[in-house]
């Protein structure tokens, strides 16, 4: 069968917002402009829906649920169950984008099952313990029905990854959770950043800036702990969310919140900065590949996609420890470091465009179409990605011992 004849799926774990994942979505669509789109549920607003070309989307069960709209996240429990009522029997080829619930849709053995998985369920698995505490549910029956439900997510998320036939990553270090979870390898395949809309400034900088939702896994509250220590540095933080005012009240004068702004603002403040700092452990992170197409260095910590994205010595510095000191120690040691090369700083960010992205995403999954292709044709089994498969295309397989702005908060609402 042809590229052209065949029936493409999409399937994305929720619509509502335009976020990280979205952006994924968004050039996925750009690749395969007629695919159809499947999705738990589809709450966006009627002026949000050019990034899916204003498709018509297929939802679950959960869309027509009482209070779906406000109350999503309660539906957890439900959600492995929703996404395997979607009927995707009349497709050839089902590309999910998945960070919960997406991988789980049932196919059947002539079909090819692509994920790009975002991340394997987080909250249920190596952070499983921080989401709990952090919500104050490490005691109690409300944590026993959390640490149950939190179980069942486990077995299911196992369960359903073993439908994938291909599983691309957004970075090396989503690939290691993934082997480590699932035994599957998986090829990295970095979301696409829209670096276009960032520009260097080479005049100069002054100050400090940290943007982000203010949520605790984003650490802005070690930043602002690190830089009350330096009176002598200028701090800008930009963003809002529940930990705002705790963070404005214990903020010195040498921290300014800004609290939203809008992209013109958050963009000058980047491109003005003299370095960005970034203390999550992220699956990718985006705004430190932002902050570099600013030409702007990055002081990250060094876990998680930040460690990917950044040329320690040459776009940024990295801290070792999660800690107020060791960032207090980094910004010491950037301040010995002189002037930084703007323009290299730049070209790293352009290593994450959104056709690079495009044309990695779609040379992994035409390859694998055509591999199987020939293995539907000869009646055999669909099999899963050979590292010399991957090769071909120089993506870094991760590989395995033997042979998942996301909504990571699902569980805690579902529980309260």
């Amino acid at each position: 069968m042809s590229r052209h004849n065949r029936k493409v799926a999409v399937i994305h774990d929720f619509l509502y917002c335009y976020a990280g994942a979205e952006r994924v979505l968004e050039q996925i669509l750009n690749v395969y402009p007629d695919a159809d789109l499947f999705s738990l549920f589809d709450f966006l607003p009627a002026d949000n829906r050019d990034f899916i070309r204003n498709k018509k989307v297929t939802a679950s069960f959960i869309q027509r649920m009482p209070m779906a709209k406000r109350f999503h996240r309660a539906y957890l429990p439900l959600m492995p169950l929703a996404i395997e009522q979607l009927d995707l029997s009349g497709y050839d080829l089902v590309i999910s984008s998945s960070y919960l619930a997406a991988k789980g849709v049932i196919t059947r053995p002539d079909q090819l099952h692509v994920c790009y998985c975002h991340t394997p369920v987080r909250f249920a698995w190596d952070m499983q313990r921080q989401y709990l505490t952090q919500s104050g549910l490490m005691k109690g029956l409300k944590s026993f029905a959390a640490k149950v439900l939190l179980h069942y997510i486990r077995g299911w998320d196992v369960r359903s990854s073993n439908g994938v036939d291909v599983f691309m990553t957004n970075s090396r270090f989503v690939g290691r959770r993934i082997q480590k979870t699932y035994r599957r390898s998986s090829t990295p395949v970095y979301p696409p950043v829209d670096v276009d809309r960032f520009t260097p400034n080479q005049g100069k900088r002054s100050g400090f800036l940290t943007a982000s939702r203010l949520v605790p896994y984003k650490r802005i509250d070690l930043i602002v702990d690190a830089f009350n220590r330096m009176p002598d540095k200028q701090l800008t933080v930009i963003g809002d969310g529940p930990h705002f005012k705790m963070l404005k009240a214990k903020a010195k004068p040498n921290v300014r919140m800004m609290g939203y702004q809008p992209f013109d603002v958050l963009c000058r403040q980047m491109q003005s900065a003299e370095a960005f700092v970034f203390a999550a452990e992220e699956d990718f992170g985006i705004v430190p590949v932002e902050a570099q197409a600013c030409g702007t260095p990055v002081i990250a910590f060094a876990r998680g996609g930040a460690a990917e994205t950044i040329v320690e010595g040459q776009t940024g510095l990295f801290f070792r420890e999660q800690t107020a000191a060791s960032i207090i120690d980094a910004v010491r040691e950037f301040d010995m470091m002189g002037e930084w090369d703007v323009s290299a700083i730049r070209r790293n960010a352009e290593r994450f465009d959104a056709v690079r992205f495009r044309e990695q995403f779609a040379g992994v999954v035409e390859s694998e179409w055509i591999q199987f292709s020939a293995e539907r044709n000869r009646g055999t089994a669909k099999l899963p990605m050979t590292e010399a498969r991957s090769s071909r295309w120089g993506l870094g397989r991760i590989p395995v011992e033997s042979d998942a702005p996301a909504d990571i908060d699902a569980p805690v609402a579902a529980i309260k």
